[in-house]
């Protein structure tokens, strides 16, 4: 059977600030993130290191590259041009599959400033019926796009949130749409690729930064499956897993893509996931690249396997 190659980033955070972010458009929760910025963040998350992983993935050549949210600060405009032209670098639109985290709607503002720019990353080729948009996200989700025997399902749980909240929410819509996705697609043959920038289930983030209906989403994970859930919003290298009626639900997270080096969370890395149908059961071989800050050089760190 042939081997579907998928590559997992998340949380580029890209920098710098662009010079007056705070002060033209003001909002205090951003006007705070830019200060928190200045003062610590610029020092741990880095452009060189970002474009380092982006070119690793580059040369590795998968079929696929999953980027689940977080690619700016404070939601600047700006800053949605700096993160629409970063992308063109590193990979054409069908290429790259994009998902929105609290940072990309970190404040109130309207589409065309802000994630507009990425909208190509976020559009699908599978009719959807029932799905949501919002004045922060025009592109409707859950969207799918279908690349050979694998689905990829992006989810947004990216809702501007107070001040000290990084929380997350999908809501009903999404929801339900997620379950009826999920059910069709098994019965079609693909492996599931579920994309979603919090944490899915229960417990995996502090309460302030946690998705609000992690449990429905563990409930429809639990009815319905999928093969791989992707996400970010930790930093850090995560693995669960979850017992579905159509077998084992893996859910992955990864450290941020740009982050140098931390007190608190590992240096940047990516996931490469190798997927193939094999005797009835998904086999899923995964690959975990690490920057290394003293030699500067993106390196194997480990490898498992996984099986639906």
């Amino acid at each position: 059977m042939s081997v579907f190659s998928l590559a997992h980033l998340s949380d580029l955070h890209l920098g710098p600030l662009p010079p007056g972010a705070a002060r033209r458009h003001f909002a205090l929760k951003r006007t705070i993130g830019a200060f928190n910025w200045r003062l610590k963040r610029h020092r741990l998350h880095s452009m060189a290191v970002a474009s380092a992983i982006a070119a690793d993935i580059v040369e590795a050549a998968p079929d696929h590259v999953a980027l689940t949210g977080d690619i700016v600060n404070v939601a600047a405009h700006d800053e949605f041009t700096a993160a629409a032209a970063w992308l063109e670098g590193f990979g054409d639109p069908e290429w790259i599959s994009f998902v929105p985290g609290n940072h990309d709607t970190y404040v109130r503002m309207d589409w065309k400033h802000g994630l507009a720019h990425l909208a190509r990353y976020m559009l699908g080729d599978m009719n959807v019926t029932l799905a949501q948009s919002s004045p922060q996200i025009l592109t409707p989700f859950p969207y799918v796009r279908l690349r050979r025997n694998v689905a990829l399902i992006g989810v947004s749980t990216a809702v501007p949130q107070p001040l000290h909240r990084a929380a997350g929410l999908l809501g009903g819509t999404q929801l339900e749409s997620l379950a009826f996705l999920l059910s069709d697609l098994r019965e079609r043959g693909y492996a599931r690729i579920v994309m979603i920038h919090h944490p899915p289930l229960p417990g995996l983030a502090k309460p302030r930064k946690a998705l609000v209906d992690a449990p429905a989403l563990r409930e429809v994970l639990e009815n319905h499956g999928a093969e791989l859930v992707l996400h970010g919003h930790n930093h850090e290298h995560m693995l669960n897993t979850l017992a579905s009626r159509f077998g084992q639900v893996h859910v992955l997270g990864v450290p941020s893509a740009s982050l140098l080096l931390s007190d608190h969370h590992p240096p940047a890395a990516w996931n490469l996931y190798r997927i193939q149908r094999q005797g009835g059961k998904w086999l899923i071989q995964v690959s975990v690249r690490s920057f290394d800050p003293f030699t500067r050089q993106v390196v194997p760190s480990t490898e498992f396997a996984l099986s639906s």
